[in-house]
């Protein structure tokens, strides 16, 4: 009987596979394209059906966790972006598990099981934000990262390994990199990327500890897995930057990796890869310099993982304000040039626009001094990086006359909570013994969402969250490992126990920005606290993890906010022209496709709530259609 029903689940694929028209849209890349786009070439759905969206069909993986239940992690978050290749939605669950669905109907054709279920996993929140695709001639295979590090290939038409890559289909990318850190962690949360027959792999390291697991970046060959090339994200001896590690720091060092999602330009054979903080976070006393190439997009050669170019957005990063989003590959009308660029969005709320061959800035990039704080032992960095376009889309400070009002309860929470804080301060203030108010806090600003961007009008679009951050600086016993460590509020959020942010409203915001000339084309308040609302509160915006599509039916779609809403606004002015409401917050970034047989345009998003930002755990795809 199994096999009966294996053979029929094959054969259902390979029909689907066979019907899908040559010109269906797809979602073959966890950002659309290999750049990162997320733009869909689709009008179907558009500025006047829009409101007719309904559900089509959810799918529950049943992967959730709350922490309730012994051997599960303590919490997970469904951030999973599909494919959608031939007809089949490829759906990976914060267990690591993959499904691949009937991209019409929802119907499960086949699963796969990498055997980790979200156990024995050293990290506190279980995570998978998607996986890759490969084709050529004769084969088609998902590569599935895991949170044990583990990279497994899979055929895509019956779910099962690829035995010629890697030992039985599986390659364990944390053999090289977590050397004697073996307790510290080292797993994957992001597809690799893929350029040609290179897999480019990064992964997510601890950052607690100023040594830890390496968060170098490796090149593997597509069919057997084998090592290529390694590309020391910490630069070694004799290597470029290498002197920007003072004290001898470079060694064991810990952090600087890409935990997020890697671009490919197949064009011109490069990758680029938006590189985090160094470890220790909070403290560089035992790492003086610039500390080459954290929080830096690096511009590798895929075939051989040469540097080709880098550019550092913050110099020896105290605040872990590391790049979290895909490096999104544009094209701009940059002075009546068509310009090959990289945007480069951020958590600070910055975003650097760079020349994709070089990594020049287009527009103007200023070294200012910053704050320069009293934490003994530190060596601070006197200057940082400032683009003069765009102009910031995020807070980057607030004042006491901008602590909350929006009801008496939050005010006199927050208050307490700042009574003894260095509330005020431009961008890049050290933070001290006493608490500071840190803005924006570690999650951004933008996070790993990053943005989408409209081809026809060199439109970007960003989703961002005005919430900040308040830690403090620890003095620790003479024999730690260092000196000092940052202690704060609940996960350092500013926020109160209804995790209303400490600042007045707007809290969330959605940007549109002309990248042409580098100016805003609109800006909207994201999101709402329903229950503020129905008090009569104007609409505050929220928390936000997530990104946005964009169609050429005139739609930017995105849930992301912590209300559990999914929206479609108007790409041109920014009005809501559709909204409703999912069983959780859709922290995740939306795909749009058409079915291969109906001819039908769909909307997909995950919806998972969870992570940190609210108790509603599940794990399920949510899926419409225009009725």
């Amino acid at each position: 009987m199994t096999q009966i029903r294996h053979l029929f689940l094959t054969l259902s694929v390979i029909l689907v596979t066979f019907l899908a028209p040559l010109n269906s849209q797809q979602w073959p890349y966890w950002g659309g394209d290999p750049g990162g786009k997320k733009y869909a070439a689709l009008d179907q759905i558009n500025k006047e059906n829009v409101h007719r969206l309904k559900v089509a069909w959810i799918y529950d993986t049943g992967d959730a966790s709350d922490g309730s239940e012994p051997g599960l992690p303590p919490r997970s978050a469904h951030e999973s972006t599909p494919l959608m290749i031939n007809g089949v939605l490829y759906l990976t669950t914060p267990f690591n598990r993959l499904f691949a669905l009937n991209s019409e109907t929802g119907e499960a054709l086949w699963s796969y099981d990498p055997k980790t279920s979200g156990r024995n996993n050293r990290f506190s929140l279980s995570i998978s934000r998607g996986a890759a695709y490969w084709s050529n001639n004769e084969a088609n295979r998902i590569f599935l990262g895991d949170q044990s590090g583990r990279l497994h290939s899979i055929d895509t038409l019956n779910g099962e390994l690829d035995l010629d890559f890697g030992t039985n289909g599986i390659v364990d990318l944390s053999t090289g990199v977590s050397g004697k850190f073996t307790e510290g962690g080292y797993g994957m949360t992001s597809p690799v990327a893929i350029c040609g027959d290179v897999i480019i792999a990064g992964g997510r390291v601890t950052d607690s500890n100023p040594q830890g697991p390496s968060g170098d970046i490796r090149g593997l060959d597509v069919r057997t897995g084998e090592q290529r090339w390694r590309f020391n994200t910490v630069p070694h001896p004799g290597e470029f930057g290498h002197d920007t590690w003072g004290k001898n720091s470079w060694k064991d060092r810990g952090g600087t990796n890409a935990w997020s999602i890697m671009s490919v330009d197949e064009e011109n054979e490069l990758v680029f890869l938006p590189l985090t903080s160094p470890a220790y976070d909070f403290y560089g006393g035992d790492r003086p310099g610039k500390n080459l190439f954290s929080d830096s997009v690096v511009a590798l050669d895929c075939k051989t993982g040469q540097r080709k170019w880098h550019f550092q957005t913050i110099h020896h990063d105290l605040w872990d304000w590391d790049l979290p989003s895909q490096p999104l590959l544009i094209s701009v009308d940059h002075n009546g040039r068509e310009t090959s660029a990289v945007a480069v969005i951020t958590k600070t709320g910055f975003v650097f626009l760079l020349d994709r061959l070089n990594g020049k800035p287009l527009f103007e990039v200023e070294e200012r001094p910053v704050p320069i704080g009293d934490i003994p032992g530190e060596e601070y960095w006197p200057t940082q990086p400032f683009p003069v376009k765009p102009p910031p889309f995020v807070r980057q400070s607030m004042t006491r006359e901008e602590i909350t009002n929006v009801t008496p309860e939050s005010r006199a929470e927050c208050l307490a909570l700042l009574e003894d804080a260095y509330v005020e301060g431009p961008l890049f203030r050290p933070i001290g013994e006493r608490p500071t108010v840190l803005f924006p806090g570690t999650n951004g600003g933008a996070n790993w969402g990053g943005g989408a961007f409209d081809p026809l009008t060199n439109t970007l679009y960003i989703n961002s969250m005005d919430v900040g951050g308040l830690l403090r600086m620890v003095k620790r016993p003479s024999d730690s490992l260092l000196p000092y460590r940052a202690r704060g509020t609940k996960y350092g959020r500013l926020w109160d126990s209804n995790q209303y942010p400490c600042q007045t409203p707007p809290w969330g915001h959605l940007t549109a920005i002309n990248m042409d000339q580098g100016e805003f084309r609109w800006r909207i308040i994201l999101g709402e606290f329903e229950e503020l609302t129905a008090r009569g509160i104007a609409k505050t915006g929220t928390p936000n993890l997530g990104g946005p599509i964009v169609t050429s039916g005139g739609l930017v779609f995105i849930a992301a906010t912590n209300d559990r809403h999914f929206r479609a606004f108007d790409k041109d002015t920014g009005k809501t022209l559709w909204e409703t409401r999912l069983p959780a917050s859709g922290h995740a970034t939306p795909i749009t496709y058409l079915g291969p047989t109906n001819g039908k345009q769909y909307v997909a998003i995950a919806a998972g709530g969870g992570n940190k930002y609210n108790e509603n755990y599940m794990a399920k795809l949510v899926v419409f259609a225009l009725y």
